[in-house]
């Protein structure tokens, strides 16, 4: 292949619609407009979702909710999840690869939900009073 070669693939290019050019292109008179109306004129605009005066669709429903941009992808573990773990020190990537979390949690909290019987050594994760006071019962610590 040469510089000088190069094609377009078959059917990429094709002739330009020519409107307005007399009966035999098909296309003459009203060049594919209609007859009449706000959209047959020249200059003739409405915007997006115009429904000719009546109250738009977007404006007749609810306003309803929104999506926080700060909004932080909080998640709880149970001290039953860290249990059943097996892995004494445990921070958010081991709670993320064990399936404990879902990959987007950022902001992780511990909760006294269950009992825990193995000491285990939280680094970056937060705990609540009761889940703190448990893990140290157990041998463990919450930095």
């Amino acid at each position: 292949m040469q510089l000088n070669t190069i094609q377009p693939a078959d059917g990429a290019k094709h002739a330009k619609r020519r409107v307005g050019r007399g009966i035999g292109s098909g296309l003459g008179k009203t060049a594919g407009r209609g007859h009449k109306g706000q959209k047959s004129r020249s200059g003739g605009f409405h915007k997006v979702g115009f429904e000719g005066g009546q109250m738009p669709l977007q404006r007749r429903l609810p306003k309803r909710g929104f999506k926080s941009l700060n909004a932080t992808f909080k998640a709880e573990v149970r001290l039953s999840d860290l249990n059943t773990l097996g892995v004494s020190d445990i921070d958010i990537l081991v709670l993320k690869q064990a399936g404990v979390l879902p990959v987007v949690a950022r902001d992780v909290r511990v909760i006294l939900s269950g009992d825990i019987t193995t000491a285990v050594n939280l680094k970056g994760i937060k705990a609540t009073a009761g889940a703190k006071a448990a893990i140290e019962a157990a041998g463990g610590s919450v930095a």
